[in-house]
């Protein structure tokens, strides 16, 4: 059934063929836990909310209409429980909703990058290295901007997708998308700052050889005119 289209499995899962709501979670997958992984920044509560998001999937697969696309339907099932997860385990007052308003102070600040097996060890270590630091960031990044963030820039999702998801205007899916890049930058180039202070250290072992190897040569030429 992998030719099928997201609305054929649909009615053949609706038709009772579990094996085609199989096909769909594997289709699927990686786009979602990353949507509830941007509510919730921890992996296993990700999954759990996902294996619960599809539950509900499953069970109300005959009340998908085709108004929007399956994905984006699904997707807002997964925001929708992910948020109610995150409701239920934390205590915080300021808990921010993905249709709420930011508060500037909150303004803090998985972009998958493929491994090549065909790397050295010392460029696969460097692409982790960036990975981990831009999940970092994104994590870092106020909710709702997150959210946006992370469907439009890695899942690809239109402006009119990610409106439907999130049911929030297609304006502030655009606005959210531009201030969440910007943050991100400006957090990217404070890391990059910070790292340029120490690029090409010279103190320590290195400072030592130089002035040891000066020295070294000043006396081999003053014994020689002796």
């Amino acid at each position: 059934m992998t030719h099928l289209s997201d609305a054929a499995l649909a009615q053949e899962i609706i038709s009772g063929r579990q094996d085609a709501f199989v096909l769909l979670m594997r289709r699927h997958n990686r786009a979602l836990f990353r949507a509830a992984r941007s509510v919730l920044k921890d992996d296993a509560e990700a999954e759990d909310v996902l294996q619960d998001a599809y539950i509900q999937a499953y069970r109300s697969m005959d009340k998908f209409r085709g108004e929007a696309k399956l994905s984006t339907w699904l997707t807002r099932i997964v925001v929708n429980e992910a948020i109610a997860r995150r409701r239920k385990t934390s205590r915080r007052a300021e808990i921010i909703h993905l249709d709420g308003d930011i508060a500037p102070e909150n303004q803090g600040s998985q972009m998958a990058i493929e491994d090549h097996q065909t790397e050295q060890p010392e460029a696969s270590m460097v692409r982790a290295d960036t990975r981990r630091l831009l999940e970092k960031k994104i994590d870092e990044l106020p909710e709702s901007f997150r959210t946006v963030f992370v469907l439009r820039e890695l899942e690809e999702m239109t402006v009119e997708e990610v409106s439907i998801a999130l049911a929030i205007p297609e304006a502030t899916v655009r606005t959210r998308h531009f201030r969440a890049k910007g943050m991100l930058r400006e957090s990217l180039s404070r890391e990059i700052d910070f790292a340029l202070e120490g690029a090409f250290g010279f103190a320590g072992e290195r400072c030592d050889r130089i002035v040891d190897g000066v020295l070294r040569q000043l006396n081999i030429q003053d014994k020689s005119k002796n």
